[in-house]
Formats: C-alpha cells, sequence, structure tokens
C-alpha cells in the first residue's frame, strides 16, 4: 500500500504541515512507500519546504501524482477539494481531522462528510468525538510529538522575585490575549508591575525553545484547536500553563485547583480519557477573559509565594506538566504512526 500525504500551500511549514511531513517521514524510514505531494514545490510558492533537520519522504509532484485503487490517499480536513485525485482514482481517502473547527466549514455547500467516501483520523480524542457527532464515524486517534531534545527545561530559571516571566504567542487571537493582560493588569497593578510579557513572535523552533526555557507562565489564548503543541512545549521547558483548551487541548490539559480554591472555576462538559498525570495547568473556558486573567494572577502569586504550601503545590504542578509533555515525543508519535499504519494495510 502506497501512501501519499498532500501538502497544502501554506506561508510557512509550521503546525499541521509539519505534523503531516514527520508522518511521512516516519513511514518512509520504516522502509513504506510514503510521499510527500505538496502543491506547490518550493520554486513555485513558499510554505512546505522542509525546516528540521529530519530526512523527508519522497517528493511526488501535484503534475505527476497517479494514484490508484491500492493507494491511500491522505488530506488535512480544511482542504477538501484536494480530495478529488483521490476519489476519481477509487483510492482510500483518509482524512486528518487536525482542527475540529475547520471539518465543516470547508465544506462546498451541499456537500456533507456522511456522502464522501472518505475516513477519518483525529488528532485527539476531544477531535475523535466531534467527528464522530457530526459525520456518524469513527476516528482512530493520532496525536503529534513534540521534539524533546529541542523543547526542556534549563538547569536554573531566572529567579521570579526578579519579575515573573509570562510568554504568550500573539498569533494566537492577539486582540483578546491584549485584553487578558489589561484585565490582569486592572486586577492587581503592583502584582502585574512584578512581571513580565515577553512575545514569541516568528522565531523558529530553537528560538520559541530558548523563549520558553526562560519564562515561568505560558498564556495559552488559542482556540479553536485540535491538539494545541503550544502549551505542550511550555510544559517540556518547564512552564506553568495557563489559559484556553481550544476543545481539543483537553486531550492532556488536566486542572491543577480543585474548584473550591479555584478563582474561576471550569470543567469541561465532554468526556475526558484517563492520562496518567493530574493537574497541569490553570484552564479557562475559551474566550473567558476575567477567568484567564484570574488564573494568571494566581499563577503568578504562586511563583512569588514564600509559603511551603504554594511551593509544593507549583513543584506537583510542574512535575505533571513534565509527564504530560513526555507522554507527546516523537518517539510515540513514530510508534503510533507505524501502528496504525500496520492496522490500515490489514483493514
Amino acid at each position: 500500500m502506497r501512501s501519499y500525504f498532500f501538502l497544502p500551500p501554506v506561508r510557512q511549514a509550521a503546525g499541521g504541515v509539519t505534523v503531516i511531513r514527520r508522518m511521512a517521514a516516519f513511514l518512509a524510514a520504516a522502509g513504506r512507500e510514503a510521499f510527500l505531494v505538496p502543491r506547490e514545490l518550493p520554486d513555485q510558492g513558499p510554505g512546505w519546504a522542509p525546516s528540521e533537520a529530519w530526512v523527508d519522504a519522497p517528493v511526488v509532484p501535484w503534475e505527476s501524482l497517479d494514484l490508484t485503487s491500492n493507494d491511500l490517499w491522505i488530506v488535512p480536513e480544511g482542504w477538501v477539494n484536494a480530495l478529488a485525485p483521490g476519489l476519481s482514482s477509487g483510492a482510500r481517502c483518509l482524512v486528518y481531522v487536525q482542527n475540529w473547527a475547520y471539518l465543516l466549514s470547508a465544506l462546498p455547500e451541499g456537500v456533507t462528510w456522511r456522502k464522501l467516501p472518505a475516513e477519518f483520523l483525529a488528532v485527539s480524542d476531544p477531535v475523535a468525538q466531534f467527528v464522530a457527532a457530526t459525520t456518524g464515524r469513527d476516528a482512530p486517534v493520532l496525536r503529534p510529538g513534540i521534539d524533546l531534545s529541542l523543547f526542556r527545561a534549563p538547569a536554573a530559571k531566572p529567579e521570579p522575585t526578579d519579575g515573573v516571566r509570562i510568554a504568550w504567542m500573539p498569533r494566537k487571537n492577539k486582540a483578546l490575549g491584549r485584553q487578558i493582560q489589561e484585565t490582569f493588569h486592572s486586577l492587581d497593578e503592583a502584582l502585574a508591575a512584578r512581571c513580565q510579557w515577553i512575545e514569541i513572535a516568528g522565531l523558529p523552533a530553537t528560538g520559541v525553545a530558548q523563549t520558553l526555557g526562560s519564562a515561568h507562565i505560558f498564556l495559552a489564548t488559542g482556540f479553536p484547536e485540535g491538539c494545541p503543541l503550544p502549551p505542550l512545549e511550555a510544559m517540556a521547558c518547564g512552564c506553568l500553563p495557563v489559559g484556553y483548551m481550544g476543545f481539543g487541548g483537553a486531550d492532556y490539559m488536566r486542572q491543577a485547583l480543585p474548584p473550591h480554591n479555584d478563582p474561576a472555576p471550569f470543567a469541561p462538559w465532554w468526556p475526558l480519557r484517563h492520562v496518567p498525570w493530574s493537574g497541569n495547568g490553570l484552564w479557562s473556558a475559551d474566550a473567558d477573559i476575567l477567568g484567564a486573567a484570574l488564573h494568571l494572577a494566581h499563577a503568578a502569586r504562586w511563583f512569588l509565594s514564600a509559603t511551603t504550601a504554594d511551593a509544593e503545590h507549583l513543584s506537583a504542578t510542574l512535575a505533571n506538566c513534565h509527564a504530560t509533555a513526555t507522554a507527546y515525543s516523537l518517539e510515540s508519535q513514530r510508534q503510533n504512526v507505524l501502528e496504525l499504519w500496520t492496522r490500515l494495510e490489514t483493514a
């Protein structure tokens, strides 16, 4: 079974495109026939060209694609028109849903997934639940991984008493992030004066890792999300995450505070899978600005507190963060990809 992975014409090879390239690379390295099919080659447009140190799967130009009924054609959920070569050739079409929010919005008028001969993969357990509810079909979960050799905690962080460093990514709902900062400042100006804001923008992966390694807190402002990687990378770098799940983040995000101690209690209404770690962040309902600001203040006070109880709670939460990030390693992703493909070949 040959596997062809469609790479959409995006501005930068990050996020979902990187995850797909890794999947193909894992399969090719294991001796399987796996190919990348970019909609645009490097000299025709930006975006897909390799940006990391692994060896990509072989590339087949879009114009040279020749699928058969024995092939597997993998397309991300937001590019439904890219299914056309697979549908016309009778190939087995597999839609990898990396963000639940694009699964339905990308469909042409009058078209539904229930009418298309496609199968699904989901990037997380919440996304699998969304796929099942909206298409009536099960979606095996294939989680992404992060590079733990790059994203790792430093030997020591800057002293919080010199300023609690809060990292965030403006590309994730920038205006809302600013509102959280303004609300945080208004809640307690004295506390806000003891904090420093660090924007992560336009940096390569090495720069992101270095910045997260210097931060104490990571504010996650992204939603909707399928299985958000920045909070995982922040956890791996020893940050305490605060913010939004984006629905998909509930695959691994768990509350660090019991409701009676939480200044803004929030619990997902959908079923959560069992995980071997407990509380790994202070999580708010998506778009809850005041809740996120209250959690941010609580987190900052943890780092500035001199009490043993706060120190122990913070230490335990950061340990859970480390356990969470470790479960999303590239090796775990590689093993899961190979195991899933073995099942696909026998299905």
